[in-house]
């Protein structure tokens, strides 16, 4: 496991049974609006960009309407940021108390990139994994929600592979971390389509599911859906969509969790 970056926390709000959840790959905070942007702005991933530092502050506005975030393709702070950790930059504008965040690929000064989780309730046993692949530099941060009178909730936030054949190996993976006895959501860019996603076997026997099929990406004119919420059979997931909202070259993914009483 890789170190994890986390605050010091504050007492959490009441307790609440439902969370309104959300995953989005937030590209460094490149605001991207058509696939030429990929080359002219290529340079934003070198140096920092006062139209990133704008953009970060549009999505800290859109988070502020929900509970739990798992971002990707984030970065903890480096030269292309002027040196802020964007997961801790977006909680603290929007307001929320607990961020965790854990770097997968580490280039030094130049890069930093990081997944994380930003969240209303502080996390529990929150852990980062190493995902196989021949390209270093993929993973999962893992975490558990415990909210007193309510069971367990697992949360893992992923960005996988291009590849099927790693992706396969990585799913493989994902699936030794959850427990089949306790509640899980599986989010992330996983850079696949739903139909792969449910014939993976392990995950298969897991149960899990795609709350939405509706396509993510490119944001502009989304055709491929490949950002995700998965279920397992016991947690109760309703009201699952894609938001069109361009902050991004990803759509947001948000749902309803409904946790179970004990």
């Amino acid at each position: 496991m890789h170190p994890i970056q986390t605050p010091s926390t504050s007492d959490a709000p009441a307790t609440a049974s439902q969370l309104r959840v959300l995953t989005l790959n937030i590209q460094v905070g490149m605001p991207t609006q058509q696939f030429s942007q990929y080359l002219t702005g290529a340079w934003r991933h070198l140096l920092p960009s006062p139209s990133a530092r704008r953009n970060l502050d549009r999505i800290a506005e859109f988070l502020q309407d929900f509970d739990l975030v798992a971002l990707q393709e984030a970065d903890a702070g480096s030269l292309r940021t002027a040196q802020i950790n964007q997961i801790e930059y977006l909680a603290r504008r929007a307001g929320f108390n607990h961020w965790y965040a854990a770097v997968n690929r580490n280039l030094g000064p130049f890069a930093q990139h990081a997944l994380g989780f930003i969240s209303r309730y502080p996390l529990n046993d929150v852990q980062h994994h190493v995902l196989p692949g021949a390209i270093k530099g993929r993973g999962v941060l893992r975490a558990q929600l415990q909210l007193d009178g309510y069971a367990p909730l697992d949360l893992l936030v992923s960005h996988l592979a291009l590849g099927r054949k790693t992706r396969t190996r990585q799913f493989s993976h994902l699936a030794s971390l959850v427990s089949a006895q306790t509640d899980t959501l599986l989010m992330g860019d996983l850079n696949c389509a739903p139909e792969e996603l449910h014939a993976h076997p392990q995950l298969q026997k897991l149960g899990f599911r795609c709350v939405q099929t509706a396509p993510t990406y490119p944001s502009w004119k989304p055709r491929r859906s490949i950002d995700h919420v998965l279920a397992t059979p016991g947690a109760q997931v309703d009201g699952g969509h894609v938001l069109d909202l361009s902050l991004s070259d990803h759509l947001p993914v948000a749902a309803e969790v409904t946790l179970r009483r004990l």
